[in-house]
């Protein structure tokens, strides 16, 4: 396991490579983080470099969709929701009883807000995208000020494409 630290617009990632794909994206201050990250080897792998690159041109507003390969993780119910999340387009919004519903579940929306929390690849599974049914914003493990601008990055640059 290898894991490199970046810095945001958003402030500082960690993400980390797991050698079959990447483990995860988190936010240095966020909910969630894995126990024990702080002393995993910080060494730049390829797809650790790969990834930097992506994230750069996200945050530049050039990249809409990731192309990284993902470490598993997780139970099946949360994995299924994290295939969901890559399925909300670019400067799209999906609530949590939406997604509930895709998955045949449409009592879940509890759950699969669970779930949604505990995505670890933060930005490159677009868990952000993810609203209350009413359309208001709700938890990120990140932080809503995060949320909310990521939000505007994406609808900023999805009307402009």
């Amino acid at each position: 396991m290898n894991c490199i630290e970046m810095d945001t617009p958003l402030g500082s990632m960690l993400i980390a490579d797991r050698g079959d794909g990447l483990a995860g994206l988190w936010f240095a201050d966020q909910r969630h983080l894995p126990p024990g990250l702080d002393s995993w080897p910080r060494a730049e792998t390829a797809l650790l470099a790969s990834a930097r690159e992506q994230l750069g041109e996200f945050f530049a507003g050039r990249l809409q969709c990731f192309d990284l390969p993902l470490a598993a993780a997780g139970t099946i119910f949360q994995q299924a929701v994290w295939r969901c999340l890559q399925t909300i387009p670019y400067g799209a919004r999906s609530s949590y009883g939406q997604i509930a519903e895709s998955l045949g579940k449409p009592s879940a929306s509890r759950a699969v807000g669970m779930a949604v929390g505990r995505n670890p690849w933060s930005i490159v599974v677009p868990c952000h995208r993810v609203v209350g049914s009413d359309g208001q914003l709700t938890g990120y493990a990140g932080g809503l000020e995060r949320k909310r601008w990521l939000l505007a990055l994406e609808a900023e640059r999805h009307h402009t494409a």
